[in-house]
């Protein structure tokens, strides 16, 4: 598995080399950095699909046919010519000059950062959506530190992250470079788990799909990645538009789409305003709406945002200034506005407008009796990258089935994750399966649960999960005890290698016993497949229900408090415990501050 904050690591060392080595500002080396990182992601996805093509390749006098630029159009991936492929630009000479190459203009190159702008000119060539969006400005470096940026993205474990990695990385940059930029727009990166819920709720199937804030483009890639798994082809099946303020995101957008071969209509600039623009005249024609808004955006001109539109249930506060002081209903608003008559709409939100005030309060009102709110889902702190703050997620449906017209599915998901390190948390895979896994039961479609039943069985084999979970934890301290004394038994310079291939047979049953302690998550609260609200996690709660607690879309409102498992602990005799190791500290601590005032006093000081 990629360790995505040693990558991360990797790239602020190549931030460092630039920073030393040239004397542009945040602003400017940002692009170019990341145009290698595309060429770098561009390229290991080359190699990728190539070697999908060539396995049925037609032969041809005894020859493979070499592949073309339209094979990659039918695997929605990007053709690379071969001057634009980062394993030839990193295998160049020192001396360009001697290589005698020339561009497309057949001019004679004599540095890399003219070869390094040619191959983004070659790329640009290959994607429509692309032209005059690569970064072609390489000559500002001298070839020794744009030689030793090319090494340093020469990293395998772009070969293997997926997702939304240019955003990801983009984001890391603006947090270590540009915080100004970062905190002026409200820009963060939206992380893989929470894109991931969004889209598997929406289950898009074809049709357009708007995201108004679209930032690097994260929910369009999963979007056509999920679309794929389906076994559709995405730029066939969806029609993408993409609204972004900020231009070098609009820009990344459109990178990012374009390595994973997908087409898409991108407007940045103040046209792309959309408290301000309906700028792909979108309005009550898409069949999906996802995005990550800014939270909280004040000084929003309430009368240019009137004048715009799409706000069916009416402004929220305005000030004595004519500002909109908070624009989350705004968001909210256009969101609902944009579907047509059966669309769904996802998106994460600051986790306060669930429960605002005000004329928030009267929006949210209208919103649920429009029966169409679908399901409201808690996040916890930590999702994101370099924010701390819980958000919502929430969900629109105007083609609801007319039994669930007047309900909502809340679901607290706030002590459900996976801790990545200290300031990091995710859904895994398996999580996010058994989140949906409660959407469907509560949707009906029971088919799409004992599915999901089936793959758990494949990893696990067909005994009850609870048992396989206790079977592995045997399964694992045993090995543990066994991997102890063979390291100890090994002779010296074995040691390494002995404990390294017990390290790896425990990392496999690991994963194997969370996926059966995940399995056994799922299965202890809906059985063989059966809807019912789960105290602490999730509440099919009625019109009637929500109008009670004032029209609160707040999960915690409704799923109520676990209750708390019995550890076996006995409390009072552990707080005893407790107390005597803390009376043992105190007392080490006091002969530790004799020890030293006594070495103080022989030292004479």
């Amino acid at each position: 598995m990629v360790n995505i904050r040693k990558l991360e690591s990797d790239l602020w060392e190549s931030a460092d080399l630039l920073r030393a080595g040239s004397k542009l500002t945040s602003n400017q080396y940002c692009m170019p950095v990341l145009g290698l990182i595309f060429l770098r992601y561009a390229y290991s996805r080359f190699k990728l699909v190539e070697k999908e093509i060539l396995k049925n390749r037609p032969v041809r006098g005894g020859r493979v046919l070499p592949v073309e630029a339209s094979d990659f159009v039918s695997k929605s991936a990007l053709f690379l010519p071969r001057e634009a492929q980062y394993e030839y630009l990193v295998n160049l000479p020192a001396d360009i000059a001697s290589a005698e190459l020339t561009n497309q203009s057949g001019h004679t190159m004599n540095s890399l950062g003219e070869v390094v702008n040619n191959a983004m000119e070659l790329v640009e060539a290959q994607s429509e959506q692309l032209t005059g969006v690569l970064p072609k400005d390489y000559t500002i470096f001298s070839d020794e530190l744009l030689a030793e940026l090319l090494r340093i993205f020469n990293n395998s474990a772009l070969d293997e992250v997926g997702g939304d990695v240019i955003g990801r990385i983009y984001e890391y940059f603006l947090n270590k470079f540009a915080k100004n930029i970062a905190q002026d727009d409200g820009v963060f990166f939206t992380p893989k788990s929470l894109v991931k819920m969004i889209v598997n709720i929406l289950e898009p199937q074809g049709g357009v799909l708007l995201d108004p804030a679209c930032g690097s483009g994260g929910m369009f890639v999963q979007t056509g990645d999920f679309v794929n798994a389906a076994g559709m082809e995405a730029n066939a099946a969806m029609t993408f538009y993409g609204q972004e303020k900020v231009e070098y995101n609009a820009q990344l957008c459109l990178m990012n789409m374009a390595v994973h071969g997908l087409n898409g209509l991108i407007k940045s600039g103040d046209e792309a305003n959309t408290f301000y623009h309906d700028a792909h005249n979108l309005d009550g024609c898409c069949d999906y709406v996802m995005a990550n808004p800014p939270f909280n955006v004040d000084k929003v001109n309430s009368e240019s945002a009137q004048s715009a539109g799409r706000l069916p249930f009416g402004l929220p506060s305005v000030n004595k200034a004519k500002e909109v002081g908070n624009a989350n209903y705004l968001w909210i608003s256009y969101f609902y506005s944009y579907l047509n008559e059966r669309g769904r709409a996802g998106f994460v939100m600051a986790s306060s407008a669930t429960d605002s005030s005000g004329k928030d309060r009267d929006i949210r009102q209208k919103l649920v009796e429009s029966g169409h709110v679908d399901v409201m889902v808690s996040v916890g702190n930590n999702f994101f990258y370099t924010k701390s703050l819980p958000c919502s997620l929430w969900f629109f449906d105007k083609g609801k089935p007319e039994a669930l017209r007047d309900k909502v599915l809340f679901i607290d998901a706030r002590n459900y994750y996976t801790v990545v390190d200290r300031t990091l948390n995710e859904w895994s895979e398996w999580q996010l399966k058994n989140l949906n896994a409660i959407v469907w039961l509560y949707r009906g479609e029971t088919e799409k649960y004992a599915a999901l039943l089936e793959e758990y069985r494949a990893v696990l084999g067909n005994a009850a999960f609870s048992q396989r979970a206790e079977e592995l934890s045997a399964e694992i301290n045993t090995l543990r005890d066994e991997a102890k004394k063979a390291v100890a038994e090994a002779a010296k310079r074995e040691k390494k290698k002995v404990q390294a291939d017990y390290d790896q047979r425990l990392a496999a049953l690991e994963e194997t016993l969370t996926t059966a302690k995940e399995a056994v998550w799922l299965y202890e609260k809906f059985g063989d497949g059966e809807y019912r609200d789960v105290l602490g996690l999730c509440k099919a709660a009625s019109l009637a229900e929500i109008t009670e607690k004032g029209y609160s879309l707040t999960p915690g409102a409704y799923v109520g408090v676990a209750p708390v498992e019995d550890d076996g602990v006995d409390f009072a005799q552990r707080m005893g415990e407790i107390h005597r190791e803390l009376l043992e500290l105190q007392k080490e601590s006091h002969e530790l501050m004799e020890a030293i005032s006594r070495n103080w006093e022989e030292m004479g000081l």
